[in-house]
């Protein structure tokens, strides 16, 4: 992946997107150029710019991916054998446990419900159905009470988690799975939303959203992205940027770890759970 060996920068590209929210996008793009700065010290290429408006399929498949954050879902499914993981990010955020992640249940703060059976017959509003945080770990969590495929009357598909949580804070939808993540930095940047939710439980811990490359990539060049975030991990100059984003360093899991994901998919359509309905 030296620079001799690999197409001009431009060519290249990155995206920090899943978690990108409106107000943390001049933060992430400060991490970007700290990872930049240590890439070029290896003698490395890289694009100045996060590439952003773009689909995430679209992304993560191009084989000039240089570096990009995706879910643990898509990373077992339809990205398996197309990309190579090169850390995972450990996050601060209570739910978060090292290198893995969970989901809070959410209902609203005001709702009489007490348990997941209270839910049945009502409305469940996911990001979308190839989210491991908003739709998979919450199937595995009602795959047992579920009954003939069913559990709610309805499922409303949102786009994103900062939607599922506002389907519920507003009434518009009983019940979703927020990443444990995106639910802390809402917390912090938009009190009064998260305020009119709950968790209600929360889920199991799962493998968090790894930083993956793709297979043009050589070895020596995912062993440079490795050190350089390693760099970014521990230099005192970016305190408040890791503080802001909540990245408390990041981890080599071992791919196998990420079967945990299929293994939910699995153990729910064993039960006749097999979607979200």
């Amino acid at each position: 992946m030296r620079a001799p060996s690999l197409a001009p920068a431009l060519a290249w590209l990155a995206a920090l997107p899943m978690y990108d929210l409106p107000q943390l996008r001049t933060t992430n793009d400060a991490l970007w150029q700290a990872i930049v700065a240590g890439l070029e010290r290896e003698g490395l290429v890289a694009p100045h710019h996060l590439t952003r408006e773009t689909d995430l399929e679209e992304i993560w498949r191009d084989p000039r991916l240089l570096l990009a954050q995706t879910c643990g879902y898509p990373l077992t499914t339809s990205l398996k054998g197309a990309v190579q993981i090169v850390a995972t990010p450990r996050y601060s955020a209570p739910g978060c446990a090292g290198a893995f992640h969970r989901s809070a249940i959410i209902v609203a703060a005001r709702s009489g419900v007490t348990g997941l059976e209270d839910l049945r017959g009502g409305c469940c509003a996911f990001n979308e159905r190839r989210s491991n945080t908003g739709a998979n770990l919450l199937r595995a969590e009602l795959a047992p009470l579920a009954r003939d495929g069913r559990f709610f009357a309805e499922v409303l598909e949102t786009g994103s988690h900062a939607g599922s949580l506002a389907a519920v804070a507003l009434g518009n939808a009983d019940v979703a799975a927020i990443d444990c993540v995106t639910l802390a930095l809402l917390a912090r940047d938009d009190p009064d939303l998260v305020a009119a939710v709950r968790a209600l439980i929360w889920t199991r811990a799962c493998p968090g959203l790894p930083l993956i490359t793709g297979l043009s990539t050589p070895p020596e060049g995912v062993q440079a992205l490795r050190r350089v975030l390693q760099g970014v991990a521990s230099d005192p100059a970016l305190d408040a940027t890791r503080r802001i984003l909540m990245i408390d360093g990041f981890s080599l899991l071992p791919d196998e770890q990420y079967s945990q994901i299929l293994e939910l998919e699995r153990g729910a359509a064993e039960l006749g759970y097999p979607e979200l309905a």
